[in-house]
């Protein structure tokens, strides 16, 4: 039996939003209000992030793949269309190596199929050095905030504030395990390329964590490209109405 906590909202084609590093389901929150009208819309928790318990001190993107396929078959949740942020995102490309043609759809926020470069590797070591020397709390106050872009972060303080309170209920077991697990991922273009059903990417031109560079090269491997101009690594909150028009259309033309 699956451990992992999840709410949902509304009935219909499974739309499965995954949430990234340092964040919760929760975050979801008035997404899956919108999607529900048309959707039936569940939000987990990762392993060590929100309700959802860690119960080892490494774990791999593949492993939390299957994890995630046997909550999906546990609640009934076939043909699922999987939207990811970030972390997630990698986390959807997992599940779609291991579920292939079982997935309806894959949608990826500020997030990349690459495997990280040597740089990134670095700053992922970095911050496991951080978090074990300074723990959870300190390392999530410093970390939030630059996710947004920087003229945008007096305008939207107060979804920081909630953005940074959500990402307190990470553990710090499970920020240096996914750490890890993102430093140690593999590259997924090429799967990711040879999906045949349809595959979305909203990228932001001032996103910090995944460089537009980064997004624009691997634009071709996506049947839905959206740019959002001077929007940082958090488009669902910088741009809500237009991130969730875009995801409900999404949604809307392949289900």
């Amino acid at each position: 039996m699956s451990s992992l906590y999840f709410f949902e909202k509304g009935s219909g084609q499974p739309v499965v939003l995954i949430h990234g590093f340092c964040e919760i389901g929760a975050m979801w929150e008035d997404f899956a209000q919108e999607l529900s009208q048309n959707f039936r819309v569940v939000c987990p928790d990762l392993p060590g992030f929100g309700n959802s318990p860690i119960s080892q001190s490494h774990i791999s993107l593949e492993e939390v793949a299957v994890l995630l396929e046997d909550f999906l078959e546990e609640n009934g949740i076939q043909n699922p269309i999987l939207i990811g942020h970030s972390l997630g995102g990698y986390v959807a490309l997992a599940m779609l190596e291991l579920m292939g043609n079982k997935l309806k759809g894959i949608g990826l926020f500020h997030s990349t199929a690459f495997a990280d470069d040597a740089e990134k590797k670095q700053m992922r070591n970095r911050t496991i050095q951080f978090l074990k020397k300074f723990g959870a709390e300190k390392f999530v106050s410093s970390f939030v905030p630059p996710l947004f872009s920087e003229k945008h972060r007096a305008e939207f303080a107060s979804e920081i504030e909630q953005a940074t309170e959500q990402a307190k209920q990470s553990s710090l077991e499970g920020l240096i395990a996914f750490t890890e697990a993102m430093r140690d991922r593999k590259d997924r273009y090429e799967i990711l390329k040879s999906f045949q059903g349809p595959k979305l990417l909203i990228a932001g031109t001032e996103d910090g964590a995944v460089k537009i560079a980064a997004s624009r090269k691997q634009k071709e491997a996506f049947t839905h490209y959206y740019e959002l101009e001077g929007t940082g690594h958090m488009g669902m909150i910088e741009e809500k109405e237009r991130t969730l028009k875009l995801v409900k259309g999404f949604c809307l033309e392949i289900s």
